[in-house]
């Protein structure tokens, strides 16, 4: 069930249940492991789990997904908390609890289209009635456009959207930059800023509010160390 507790997990001698974080592979997995050891949590063999996905603490059980993974398994309750960039969490739009903004990760989320584009958006989409995007993030790509009054054809890409343009499949892109660099090395520029993103900690709705000690405390020593 949706937002549903974890405490039936099965608990360990005296009652004791170690909390479940999901931690996201990919960039911000290195800065998740850096933070939880700054602040003094014991990351066990989470620094090089190698193919595992399940590294166990006497504190926490980390379970290790893809970032786009991390809001189902704390929506759903497979883990009491989590990492996740901001970006993942608007895509997925969950109702996790959104508990504290880590500062790390800093990236945006942008409308972008090809640098020689000889008319503007809103030129294109009063000749056209609709524009045609390519991103990884369909919800925030309509929400944003709808925001405009704008009406999209999304195309749904999982990788390289920077090439949608330059085949002639999307007239613009959604999709999270950093630098920017990529865009301009395939000849795109950024038209409008969508999100501006950072990695998050989250929670499971029920978890905090059945273990709310817990929950709050690990919190609280993240918000400590994390980047300001």
């Amino acid at each position: 069930m949706l937002g549903g507790s974890v405490a039936s997990r099965t608990a360990g001698p005296g009652g004791f249940r170690p909390l479940r974080m999901a931690v996201p592979k990919g960039v911000l997995f290195a800065g998740s492991v850096e933070l939880l050891a700054r602040a003094g949590i014991e990351i066990g063999g989470l620094a090089d789990p190698g193919r595992l996905l399940v590294v166990s603490t006497a504190e926490i059980e980390f379970l290790i997904g893809k970032p786009t993974d991390i809001p189902v398994y704390v929506a759903y309750g497979a883990a009491d908390v989590g990492i996740a960039g901001k970006d993942v969490l608007a895509e997925a739009d969950l109702g996790v609890v959104e508990m504290l903004d880590l500062g790390f990760g800093e990236c945006r989320c942008v409308v972008a289209e090809p640098e020689d584009a000889s008319t503007s958006i809103e030129e294109h989409y009063r000749h056209l009635g609709v524009i045609r995007v390519a991103t990884k993030y369909p919800r925030l790509a309509e929400r944003h456009f709808e925001g405009r009054g704008v009406q999209i054809e999304v195309v749904k890409l999982n990788g390289n959207i920077e090439i949608a343009p330059l085949i002639g499949i999307a007239d613009r892109i959604v999709d999270i930059t950093a630098t920017g660099t990529t865009l301009r090395e395939n000849g795109l520029r950024i038209v409008e800023e969508v999100l501006a993103s950072t990695a998050r900690f989250i929670a499971n709705p029920a978890s905090l509010k059945t273990d709310h000690k817990r929950v709050s405390n690990l919190a609280e020593r993240l918000s400590q160390v994390s980047v300001q």
